[in-house]
């Protein structure tokens, strides 16, 4: 076999065992820089995340979520998620995924606990039937993303519930898309700081939540069953 026909079979082989783009999501540090309760001088905050995966006809194919909280907690005060296990979602060959988080000050902690609990247990992506949402996804906002993606795990009624008492501080989103440019790049990292504020009455909030979303090559299972 001549050497160029050696080489060229060689580079096929390495570009059909490529292991898949893989997202990995992981929020890294909050700052309460001002906050929304001046009358008890703390919040109750809780944070939920997701990773949304489309196709390239951008139909919802897999979501990925998790959640920190309730934490008191007060100005000045600033919380690292070090131990915080990331979220981790293919990106589909010409599709997207959609990093979104939403900082959400809580009302009823009981309540609130148990549904984070219940975000936590899922721990893995879940695969979604192509039709299975019918969404105009360019309409999206980040907590839509987030509450479609507890909806594709069974948990979109409980948390839509919780919005309906609880008051949203701040959300955010960043698009990662499949091209051919995105599949010859190396694994990296993007450090994404995200400033919520706003006023509620006479209060007025500030809060800075800082996550990284990491691009790699590995191979990732959905867990079994919605």
């Amino acid at each position: 076999m001549k050497p160029y026909l050696l080489l060229l079979l060689l580079g096929l082989s390495a570009c059909s065992s490529q292991k898949p783009l893989t997202a990995e999501m992981k929020p890294t540090s909050l700052k309460a820089i001002n906050l929304e309760e001046t009358l008890s001088r703390r919040d109750e905050l809780m944070m939920t995340w997701s990773l949304t995966a489309f196709d390239s006809h951008n139909n919802l194919v897999g979501a990925a979520s998790s959640a920190w909280g309730v934490e008191t907690v007060k100005k000045g005060a600033t919380l690292l998620f070090d131990k915080q296990a990331p979220v981790q979602i293919s990106i589909p060959k010409g599709g997207k995924v959609v990093a979104s988080l939403v900082l959400i000050e809580v009302d009823d902690y009981s309540q609130a606990q148990q549904l984070i609990k219940r975000i936590r247990d899922i721990n893995g992506w879940i695969q979604v039937p192509v039709g299975f949402f019918a969404l105009g996804v360019e309409l999206l906002t980040p907590l839509k993303y987030v509450t479609t993606a507890l909806t594709a795990a069974g948990l979109g009624i409980q948390f839509t519930d919780r919005l309906d008492k609880d008051d949203v501080l701040g959300q955010s989103s960043v698009e990662l898309r499949d091209t051919p440019d995105s599949r010859k790049k190396p694994e990296s990292v993007m450090h994404i700081p995200a400033r919520f504020t706003g006023r509620h009455l006479r209060d007025s909030f500030e809060y800075v939540v800082e996550y990284d979303i990491q691009l790699k090559r590995m191979k990732i299972k959905p867990v079994s069953g919605r």
